[in-house]
């Protein structure tokens, strides 16, 4: 990723998130954040509600209790859209690349708020960004490898130059040496160029690794939370999450 890449980091903070999908809710009274330069995980098993509370923070479920910041706006139940527009990115765990369209194309539709000026500047620097979907401009999305997608799905945001990344299972289904270059080759480094990174991710071990803190969810609430040092140092979640074996967790500089 280019180190000249400068992104206008914004403070992401979800006070009281309950949401679903009708009935129940899914997610009861979370409070999570995230700032600039913060790659801030959320870890749990499978039902825990993570993907449901990023689609509510996203704006695709409406909230019924709780309030969702970013920076001094607050954007609560805002459409995808005008979030999109206050500079919170979202790229979800499937259907994030239009398969039929090209590299080029799925990169445009990502400009779609943008000025028609602007888009071609904007398509550029992703592709500085990332320079491996340069070499594939007119190649259709259907023919990315999963680690390609996800960088493309990550340029089509980027595309916005938003302030917050809210990434679903960016490393699903990648072969574990992919993931692993996906995490640190580019989403640590998106929070150095400045953004605010919220990742679900089901490596627990990975994701720490990257991780500024991380957030335990579990039946629909937040159930631990701290620096990966700490959950290291937790039994509960070392037995839960890592194995039985922990192993010193840091976040790299940066």
């Amino acid at each position: 990723m280019s180190a000249e890449l400068e992104l206008p980091g914004v403070r992401l903070r979800a006070e009281g998130i309950t949401a679903g999908y009708g009935g129940d809710p899914v997610i009861r009274g979370i409070t999570v954040g995230v700032n600039p330069g913060e790659v801030v995980s959320l870890v749990g098993p499978n039902g825990s509600g993570k993907s449901t509370l990023l689609k509510s923070l996203a704006g695709m479920l409406r909230i019924s209790a709780g309030q969702v910041l970013a920076g001094d706006s607050d954007i609560t139940n805002w459409p995808p859209e005008e979030i999109a527009r206050a500079a919170v990115g979202y790229v979800p765990q499937v259907d994030d690349v239009f398969g039929p369209l090209s590299v080029r194309e799925n990169l445009e539709m990502g400009g779609y708020l943008l000025p028609r000026r602007q888009v071609g500047e904007r398509v550029s620097r992703a592709v500085t960004v990332f320079p491996r979907l340069g070499q594939m401009m007119s190649r259709s999305a259907a023919r990315l490898s999963g680690g390609e997608r996800k960088m493309l799905a990550m340029a089509r945001v980027l595309m916005l130059d938003p302030g917050v990344f809210l990434l679903d299972e960016p490393t699903a289904n990648l072969a574990p040496a992919i993931a692993a270059a996906l995490l640190s080759e580019h989403i640590r480094q998106l929070a150095g160029s400045g953004a605010a990174v919220l990742v679900v991710e089901q490596r627990a071990r990975a994701v720490l690794a990257i991780s500024d803190r991380t957030y335990v969810l579990g039946g629909g609430e937040v159930r631990m939370s701290g620096t990966p040092a700490e959950l290291s140092a937790s039994p509960e979640f070392v037995d839960s999450f890592l194995g039985g074996h922990a192993t010193p967790a840091t976040a790299p500089d940066g």
